[in-house]
């Protein structure tokens, strides 16, 4: 658990490693805001337990008031159910996925307890802090949101940012860390027009630090240049030929 921001009223924390074995590296982060507290992207089954006893260090069971889903992916949202079930939370996800998610077992009555979020975003208030429910379609989920905190100035960027096999929580030197996140932005975000839409986007907001979902967070002069690489970009199918082939 890290704390990443914190003053008498506001609290941000990282959890950055509760995974084992094959599965891939995911963070989980928690925003309490006046003792009211959000979830974000809490994880699978295997996580759920961990996750759950940690948070209690943080925040009463009673004050997780808030569980976001950027998208649909098991990474993401398969222990949805449990978060459910154990708590008074309400849940937030993209419309898209609202019928979706009901195979990852979740119960009929804590179904009705998943907002879905409209195509556009929305505003989220979590305490005294108004958080900002913003559009990130095609990055790389067709249904994806992320979500900015004004007070910390973090933006939670989902998948958008993900880096896989650096063994560091903190970016130090952007430009050998990108090796880790070149590969997965190339083949999982699938079009080149989404990320520049997002970057446009990004530098309307004032954003000390980048944390996404896998590997390490980037903050300071790193955020500027995180940006003007996914400006500069090229992924997905315009990385493609011209037609599938078949195979041999």
């Amino acid at each position: 658990m890290i704390t990443l921001y914190s003053d008498d009223n506001h609290r941000n924390v990282l959890y950055f490693d509760l995974g084992a074995g094959h599965m891939v590296q995911a963070n989980q982060h928690l925003i309490v805001d006046g003792g009211e507290g959000l979830l974000l992207d809490p994880g699978g089954h295997k996580v759920y337990s961990a996750l759950f006893a940690q948070l209690s260090d943080v925040l009463p069971p009673a004050g997780l008031k808030h569980v976001f889903f950027s998208h649909q992916d098991p990474d993401i949202i398969a222990a949805a159910n449990g978060w459910l079930m154990v708590t008074d939370a309400q849940a937030y996800l993209s419309g898209l996925w609202m019928r979706f998610i009901t195979h990852f077992g979740v119960d009929e009555l804590a179904a009705k307890r998943i907002t879905p979020i409209p195509d556009e975003g929305m505003r989220l208030r979590v305490g005294s802090t108004e958080l900002l429910v913003i559009p990130a379609h095609y990055l790389h989920s067709s249904g994806n949101f992320q979500v900015y905190d004004p007070t910390s100035k973090i933006l939670y960027t989902g998948d958008l940012g993900a880096s896989l096999g650096a063994d560091y929580e903190e970016v130090t030197d952007f430009g050998s860390h990108v090796q880790y996140m070149e590969g997965f932005h190339t083949r999982y975000i699938p079009a080149t027009k989404a990320l520049k839409m997002w970057a446009a986007m990004a530098r309307d907001l004032d954003i000390d630090r980048i944390a996404p979902q896998h590997g390490a967070m980037l903050s300071g002069d790193d955020v500027g240049r995180f940006i003007d690489w996914v400006d500069s970009l090229t992924c997905g199918v315009d990385l493609m030929g011209d037609r599938y082939t078949i195979p041999a």
